[in-house]
């Protein structure tokens, strides 16, 4: 048979369609959120790194928080079903200069191993109690990523104590202030909302509702 565009476009759009639903139903299925009580409205809120055509959903996270690790496993079954117009960022909520763990991921991603280590520091402070929950020292965390693939502990150490860290964590703390976030996880969507969830599994329900009506909004 003859390759026929119409009925290609429509098959991917039918595809397409049926794997936006297939990560909507909770969402659709829950009552619609209540400002105040679900979410509340960042007044004059801007996106952390705003992208063109993405809705951008943004977790304030602590590796030193229980509850941002349990919720770690929700979430990685969450942004498998994505739709490719969200984009899921991490920020380490950096409410002290002193938050090494933050620095050791600002480094991190800068020397693109956040995507091997985000778990494995998890772990490490979670599980095996490799690092502890608070009061990690510069070089204890720098020797952790080593084993995550940083090449030079000193080196690593030096980056977290570096003016460009310094930098990187008074913008996240700027940005979550602003956002009026108090606690972790937390989720920003789009900078103009601050989800509200009771529990952790409804943050992402939340989440979804207010990502579609960003997405109406367009």
């Amino acid at each position: 048979m003859p390759f026929q565009p119409a009925r290609a476009w429509r098959h991917v759009f039918t595809i397409a369609t049926l794997a936006l639903s297939a990560w909507l139903p909770a969402a659709a299925q829950a009552p619609a959120p209540v400002e105040g009580l679900d979410y509340a409205v960042i007044a004059d809120g801007q996106p952390w790194q705003p992208l063109d055509g993405k809705i951008e959903v943004v977790e304030v996270f602590s590796y030193g928080c229980v509850h941002c690790f349990h919720f770690q496993k929700l979430v990685d079954t969450w942004r498998a079903k994505a739709p490719r117009d969200v984009r899921f960022t991490y920020l380490p909520a950096a409410f002290s200069a002193g938050d090494n763990f933050a620095r050791g991921f600002f480094v991190a991603q800068a020397q693109r191993l956040d995507a091997r280590s985000h778990h494995a520091v998890f772990s490490a402070v979670h599980e095996t109690s490799v690092l502890p929950r608070s009061g990690a020292s510069i070089e204890a965390i720098a020797a952790f990523y080593v084993t995550q693939g940083a090449r030079s502990q000193a080196r690593f150490a030096a980056a977290m104590a570096s003016p460009e860290t310094d930098e990187k964590l008074n913008a996240a703390r700027a940005f979550a202030v602003r956002s009026g976030v108090e606690g972790t996880p937390t989720l920003i969507i789009n900078g103009r909302y601050r989800v509200m969830g009771r529990r952790l599994e409804d943050i992402l329900v939340v989440a979804d509702q207010l990502i579609a009506r960003e997405r109406a909004g367009r």
